[in-house]
């Protein structure tokens, strides 16, 4: 399987080219309407045009913002393809110089704006995780947050309180959720399991 990565945070790049201005603009989404966000947040107005893609699983956009059909978007999609990344959007920004470019040179020019830009910018392995809930008596509550919690990249925090113990929150990643329901199950002997959300 191979690991898709996301973006640790903003990274930017850029390039003229024939006397036209690009800058990109990448930066990590979790959903489409922060997707939304990032590209309003990182268009600029006053340019030429505002070319932009996102992936998010297998959901994507793109869009030309008035260059000829297919000569932005999708080379700027195709260089967040290229790099194997996720949960992203880029911006591509331009100022026109005076000097046309032709599709071919649009493309190269998006494309290669925007996989400069990605190429620079700090990546992270994007880790699938399932969230749920469990509960517990008071007197297994302290052993399961700290074995819990003991584990790398497993979250736990109480939910709420009850009359007899506590419910909690579980976060793990997808590939560790059998593990920490064999956890569970051993430390109170058999009475508590998670109910992870689908």
């Amino acid at each position: 399987m191979i690991a898709r990565l996301t973006l640790v945070e903003l990274a930017t790049g850029e390039q003229e080219i024939r006397k036209s201005r690009f800058i990109a603009v990448a930066g990590p989404v979790a959903d489409e309407a922060a997707a939304k966000d990032f590209i309003a947040a990182q268009s600029d107005p006053a340019a030429n045009h505002n070319c932009w893609a996102w992936r998010l699983g297998q959901n994507y956009r793109f869009n030309d913002d008035g260059e000829p059909g297919g000569t932005a978007g999708k080379p700027i999609l195709a260089a967040i393809d290229g790099q194997g990344l996720d949960r992203v959007a880029v911006v591509v920004t331009r100022w026109f110089g005076g000097i046309l470019l032709g599709s071919g040179g649009l493309i190269r020019a998006y494309g290669g704006t925007a996989a400069l830009c990605l190429r620079e910018a700090g990546k992270v392995a994007l880790i699938e995780t399932v969230s749920g809930t469990a509960t517990c008596g008071f007197s297994e509550l302290t052993r399961l947050q700290a074995r819990l919690g003991a584990l790398p990249a497993v979250q736990v925090d109480v939910q709420a309180f009850t009359d007899t113990g506590a419910i909690l929150s579980v976060t793990a990643p997808k590939s560790e959720a059998g593990g920490v329901d064999r956890l569970l199950a051993d430390l109170t002997s058999g009475r508590s399991a998670v109910r992870w959300n689908q």
